[in-house]
């Protein structure tokens, strides 16, 4: 079986200042990783790199079985990449005007001709299949409202339906509960623990909150200044390894 991810010698400086050295990752599929470090440790820029988001000076991206990049170049199948793999963001990065139903639909584009994509038009299989996952969300009443009326919290489990119909083999989440309250960090929390045991789904989360990262991940890969300086089991974390990576560069 291809592995979910694996990274070689990956390294990214901007304004020739160490955004990511020389980085070494490899996930399997089905598990559940969280990336820990402070604000600028690499988190988040170690995940564009795996969609190919962010091209590195050098090394060499594989997910899912398929090149990424390698040294600086995106391959040719980054596309076929792209389509098994759902990004979540910090700010749900949904359509606030349009109806949250259509939002989840989005996941479909890459499925569907892009003209019925334009114009609306999707079969009634493809709206039941976009109910069912706001269903498993727990916000199936929320199909018809717009975007724009949803809690931040409802926004964000809108967004993991999309990649439930999306179909999803990858799940990279940056951040996704920093601007949500405790309940609502909670629940999205539970929610892509259950895309990873119930759907399958090989899930990455970079996070600040490190109660969740203990509660709910069972790694824990630790960046400082680019360097991964700790992947290991969760339970192994300890407040010096903490003490150490969140102390002032």
């Amino acid at each position: 079986m291809a592995k979910a991810v694996h990274v070689e010698g990956l390294a990214k400086s901007f304004a020739g200042k160490p955004a990511l050295v020389d980085v070494d990752l490899v996930v399997e599929q089905g598990e559940m990783v969280v990336l820990l470090g402070a604000s600028g440790s690499g988190k988040s820029t170690l995940l564009r790199h795996l969609v190919g988001a962010v091209l590195g000076d050098k090394g060499k991206v594989t997910v899912l079985g398929h090149d990424v990049q390698s040294d600086g170049r995106c391959t040719p199948r980054i596309r076929e990449v792209r389509r098994q793999v759902g990004f979540v963001f910090q700010q749900f990065n949904l359509v606030l005007r349009l109806p949250v139903i259509v939002n989840v639909l989005i996941g479909l584009l890459h499925r569907v001709p892009w003209w019925r994509s334009v114009l609306g038009r999707f079969s009634v299989q493809e709206r039941r299949q976009a109910l069912e996952a706001l269903a498993a969300m727990g916000i199936a009443e929320t199909a018809w409202q717009r975007a724009s009326t949803l809690s931040g919290g409802q926004q964000q489990r809108a967004a993991l339906a999309r990649c439930v119909v999306q179909g999803a083999k990858l799940i990279l989440a940056d951040e996704p509960v920093a601007s949500l309250d405790p309940e609502s960090s909670r629940k999205v929390m539970e929610l892509l623990t259950r895309l990873n045991t119930e759907f399958g789904c090989t899930v990455i989360v970079s996070l600040h909150q490190v109660e969740l990262a203990a509660r709910y991940f069972p790694r824990t890969v630790a960046l400082r200044q680019g360097r991964v300086v700790f992947d290991g089991p969760s339970s192994a974390v300890t407040p010096e390894t903490l003490g150490a990576l969140y102390a002032s560069n």
